[in-house]
């Protein structure tokens, strides 16, 4: 006879993923709340843009989610606790304002940081991001109906762009503007486009880029961004200059990728776009402790980090389980790099030192 073996009953969910689907849910719920507000209870929003807008909530949701999770780790939350300390610690907070504004302007709008590594890449990576940039904020709020364009019923040779219902600005259709806000779109495909080339220009020459990347996690994103950028393009040519031609099947094959590329944010590389503001606190952290106390070795006696990142990262790896201490009472992490070198070195040469002297030992013997 069979003996039937009770299911096991799955794990309860732990106390960080209640906290980060709260956050999650709380992320998708304000972006419902602001596309009702901002589209006038949805009178501005278009029903054909619905799949867009849908993805967008699912990508909010993912995105709250994944970074409470990546702020809930304990490396993470103790950078990002002391940074906001840091930052809010009295009489310095205008000070540590334009500190970050400057960090801000150099990390997120000049890329200084990669200009440093490689030209090429900066302006690929330059082009890729300023041409998403321009690109979300045409569509989003496009798809949330908080902007909305139309002609007026007095006059069919005017534009009328209005910004939660309110009208912000009138002008020909023939006008200069118009024509910028039309080809908006393609402006930023244009871009992308440029980045994505001269990143694969850059990945198939440089050997150890080649080594090193992935399909998954580093062509995955370009392909993407191709497909979307291209098949934009390809509407404008369809509509323009080939009157219409396959554009259904553009159309569809165009939001297809769009609402992948929404439901990959979350889980590929483009998340490090939210997580890179809040790193830009980082700045602030280093900047204390390089003016803080010096944490000196304690072997050579000299100075090798400040004495905040070394106490932090103790505590840190004692909230993982990670022991490191001394014999003698000291710290691991209280030895600088150099001489952690020379420690691994003079173990090695003493363990290779006993294993000679045991062979002499032996061959003596017999």
């Amino acid at each position: 006879m069979a003996v039937v073996t009770p299911a096991k009953r799955a794990p309860p969910p732990s106390r960080e993923a209640f906290r980060a689907a709260t956050v999650g849910l709380s992320a998708s719920a304000l972006l419902i709340l602001g596309i009702y507000v901002g589209s006038r209870r949805f009178k501005d929003f278009d029903v054909a843009l619905v799949p867009y807008a849908a993805a967008t909530v699912f990508a909010a949701f993912a995105l709250g989610y994944r970074y409470a999770i990546w702020l809930g780790r304990p490396p993470t939350q103790r950078y990002f606790r002391q940074s906001l300390a840091i930052f809010f610690t009295r009489g310095k907070i205008l000070a540590n304002t334009l500190q970050l504004a400057r960090a801000a302007y150099g990390s997120l709008f000049t890329q200084r940081f990669i200009r440093e590594r490689s030209t090429l890449r900066w302006l690929a990576h330059f082009c890729i991001m300023w041409g998403c940039l321009l690109a979300a904020a045409v569509t989003f709020p496009l798809s949330f109906g908080w902007i909305r364009f139309e002609t007026p019923r007095d006059s069919q040779e005017m534009y009328e762009a209005f910004v939660f219902g309110v009208r912000v600005f009138r002008t020909r259709l023939d006008s200069p503007l118009a024509s910028l806000m039309f080809n908006a779109l393609v402006v930023s495909a244009v871009l992308v486009l440029v980045g994505i080339f001269l990143s694969l220009y850059r990945r198939g020459r440089d050997r150890g880029v080649l080594a090193v990347q992935e399909a998954s996690s580093d062509l995955l994103p370009l392909i993407l961004l191709f497909a979307i950028s291209a098949t934009g393009v390809l509407l404008t040519i369809s509509t323009h200059f080939m009157n219409g031609f396959n554009y259904t099947f553009l159309s569809q094959f165009h939001a297809v990728t769009v609402i992948l590329t929404l439901l990959y944010i979350p889980f590929g590389k483009f998340f490090h776009i939210v997580q890179r503001p809040t790193q830009i606190g980082v700045q602030l952290y280093k900047q204390e402790g390089a003016a803080g106390e010096q944490a000196k070795c304690a072997r050579c006696g000299e100075p090798f980090a400040s004495a905040l990142q070394v106490g932090d990262l103790k505590r840190v790896q004692a909230e993982l389980g990670i022991r490191y201490g001394l014999a003698g009472g000291g710290h691991y992490q209280d030895v600088c790099p150099p001489c952690r070198r020379k420690n691994l070195a003079l173990l090695q040469d003493g363990m290779w030192g006993a294993v000679r002297r045991g062979g002499e030992s032996e061959s003596k013997e017999s």
